[in-house]
C-alpha cells in the first residue's frame, strides 16, 4: 500500500479513537443538547431552585423564587437569539444579588456587580503606588515596603498590598516578605478592591499571624432540594504555620466594599485575632462556596452552595463588619493623602506607644 494511503488511514483511526474519548468524557450527549430557550431557562431556574444556599438572604421578603420565575420566563420566545436568551437569563440570576452567581457563555459572562458598584470606591491604585514607592518589592502576591511616604519612615510600619488571591502564592513568598520587613514595629495589610482567588492562598497567608490553632468560622453545604435544607456545620479551623515566620506584633488589616469571595475569607481568619485590627469599610462579602453545572446549550452557570458563618455564628455573606470604620475621602486623595492608610498609621502609634508605656513591647525594635 503506498505510503501515503497508508498514513491517511492511521490518521483517520486516530481521531476516530480522540473523538471516541472526549466522547466518554463528555457530561452531555448529542441528544440531550437543545438550543430551546425555555428549556434551557428551566433547567437554570430548577438548578438554582435545588443548590443555591441563599435565597433567604437575597430575595425581598414580599416576594419568592416561583416568582422570579413566572416574571422572566415571559419573557422568552420560542424563536431567539443567543444575544436575546442572554439577556433574559442574567436577568433571572441577577436577582439574587450575589457575584458568585455567573452565566458563562462563549461570548459573555452574566453577572452581578452592584454589590461593589452602588458603593463609594474605598482606594485608589495611583495613591496606593505613591505609598509603595518606586523600591518595593515582590514576593508572589504579595507587594510590601518600609512605609515611608509622607514621612512615615520613622513610624517603622511595614505595609504589604495585596490586590488579589488569584496570583501566585507560597510559603516563601510570605516568609521572605515577613522576614524583610522584621525591623517593623507593626504591620498595615492592604486588601481594599481585593475580589478573591483561592481559599488556599488566603488561608496560607493567616496562618502566619496566629501562633496556636483556633476555630475561626463555621460551613455549611446545601445537600438536598428544599431551600433550607442544609449539612450540619463543621467548624473552620486555622493552623500556625508550622516552619517559618510567625507574626506577632500589631496588624492593620485595611478593607473597603471591594474585598469579596476569597479576601473575605481571609477577612474572616485574621478578625478576632488579638494583634490584629480590621480597619476600614464593611466587605462586600461572597461567602458562599461556588458550583458549577452545565445548560442544555452547552453554557454554564455558577453557583454558590454552601454559607460561611463567623465564630460567632453570624452569616458572612453580606459582608463583614470592620472593628474600626475609615472613610476614603477624595478631597484628601487629590491632596494626595489615602485617608485609610493615614488612619491606620495613626492607630498603630497609638497602638504602639501604649504598649511600649506599659512594658509590653520591650521585645519588638523601638
Amino acid at each position: 500500500m503506498p505510503l501515503h494511503l497508508r498514513c491517511s488511514r492511521l490518521l483517520g483511526a486516530l481521531m476516530t479513537a480522540l473523538l471516541l474519548i472526549s466522547g466518554l468524557g463528555s457530561c452531555s450527549t448529542e441528544e440531550d443538547f437543545t438550543s430551546d430557550s425555555f428549556r434551557n431557562f428551566d433547567v437554570l431556574w430548577e438548578t438554582l431552585d435545588r443548590n443555591y444556599c441563599y435565597f433567604d438572604l437575597k430575595l425581598p421578603k414580599d416576594s419568592s423564587w416561583a416568582d422570579m420565575r413566572l416574571k422572566w420566563r415571559s419573557q422568552l420566545r420560542a424563536q431567539m437569539s443567543s444575544d436575546s436568551l442572554f439577556l433574559v437569563l442574567t436577568g433571572l440570576i441577577s436577582e439574587l444579588k450575589d457575584g458568585h452567581v455567573n452565566l458563562i457563555t462563549p461570548f459573555d459572562q452574566g453577572r452581578y456587580w452592584r454589590w461593589k458598584s452602588d458603593y463609594p470606591a474605598g482606594s485608589n491604585s495611583s495613591l496606593i503606588e505613591d505609598y509603595l514607592g518606586q523600591d518595593y518589592r515582590i514576593a508572589g502576591a504579595l507587594s510590601y515596603t518600609w512605609l515611608k511616604h509622607h514621612d512615615h519612615g520613622q513610624d517603622s510600619i511595614g505595609y504589604i498590598r495585596v490586590s488579589s488571591f488569584a496570583q501566585g502564592l507560597s510559603e516563601g513568598n510570605i516568609n521572605a516578605a515577613l522576614s524583610r520587613l522584621s525591623g517593623c514595629r507593626a504591620l498595615i495589610i492592604d486588601i481594599r478592591d481585593n475580589g478573591g482567588g483561592q481559599v488556599t492562598n488566603s488561608d496560607l497567608l493567616a496562618s502566619h499571624f496566629i501562633d496556636a490553632e483556633r476555630v475561626v468560622g463555621y460551613m455549611s453545604h446545601k445537600r438536598g432540594p428544599r431551600h433550607d435544607d442544609f449539612a450540619p456545620r463543621v467548624e473552620l479551623r486555622l493552623r500556625p504555620v508550622d516552619r517559618g515566620v510567625r507574626w506577632l506584633r500589631p496588624v492593620v488589616l485595611l478593607v473597603d466594599r471591594g474585598v469579596y469571595s476569597a479576601a473575605n475569607d481571609f477577612t474572616l481568619r485574621m478578625s478576632g485575632l488579638p494583634l490584629v485590627t480590621i480597619m476600614g469599610q464593611p466587605t462586600g462579602g461572597g461567602g458562599g462556596l461556588p458550583m458549577s453545572s452545565e445548560l442544555p446549550n452547552g453554557w454554564s452557570v455558577r453557583y454558590s452552595a454552601s454559607r460561611t458563618y463567623d465564630a460567632e455564628g453570624r452569616d458572612i455573606e453580606q459582608g463583614i463588619t470592620p472593628d474600626l470604620t475609615l472613610s476614603f475621602e477624595r478631597e484628601a486623595a487629590i491632596r494626595g493623602y489615602d485617608t485609610m492608610i493615614e488612619g491606620a498609621v495613626s492607630y498603630l502609634k497609638e497602638r504602639f506607644e501604649h504598649l511600649r508605656r506599659t512594658r509590653r513591647w520591650s521585645k519588638f525594635p523601638r
